[in-house]
Parts: structure tokens; C-alpha cells; sequence
């Protein structure tokens, strides 16, 4: 099963999540027009190194099974590109979109 749900930021922006049902696991993602943020699935060494052409922005936090978790969590993990832009590890999944706005 496939969920979509619309969040709306302290900025007043409003973000897109899925959350994706999959035997044993679910995938949950939380995207702007520029970048995304998603749980522990996601290969942040993958998008650095083979997919680093892309420039992606993007980070993971762990250990969340919500999307409401995955705005309030740390960022484990997060693309060079996501740096650039002032994103770091162990800022909040939120204030992280607000960035990628």
C-alpha cells in the first residue's frame, strides 16, 4: 500500500511524504521540488559516489517508522550536495526541507 500525505512546515511550505508498505519494512520519504528526506533505506554513499553527477540533495535518519518521526529525527547521513546547502548531520528532518525549499 502506497500512502500520501501532505505536511505543512513552520515556514508555511507544504512538503509531499510516502510511505510504502512492503513485507517486513516500510519506506518512508518526505520530498521538496529540490530534495528529499527518508528513512534508513535510503544509500547516501551510492547518491555520493556512483550517482554524484546528479548532485542530489538528500538525507537519511534512522530508527524512525513514521513520517511524523522522520521530520522530527536527526539526519544520520546526508549528500554532498545537502552540505552545500547547509544541511548537516544531526539537524532535524524538518528544518532539513526547510533548506531544500
Amino acid at each position: 500500500m502506497v500512502k500520501m500525505v501532505p505536511f505543512t512546515l513552520e515556514s508555511g511550505a507544504t512538503v509531499l511524504g510516502v510511505e510504502v508498505k512492503l513485507p517486513k519494512t516500510t519506506l518512508l520519504s518526505i520530498s521538496t521540488d529540490r530534495g528529499y528526506i527518508m528513512c534508513g533505506a535510503l544509500d547516501v554513499a551510492l547518491l555520493n559516489d556512483k550517482l554524484k553527477s546528479r548532485e542530489i540533495i538528500a538525507g537519511r535518519a534512522v530508527g524512525v517508522r513514521t513520517l511524523e518521526e522522520l521530520l522530527a529525527a536527526p539526519l544520520e547521513s546526508v549528500t554532498h550536495k545537502a552540505e552545500a546547502i547547509g544541511i548537516t548531520l544531526g539537524m532535524k528532518g524538518a528544518d532539513a526541507l526547510q533548506l531544500m525549499l
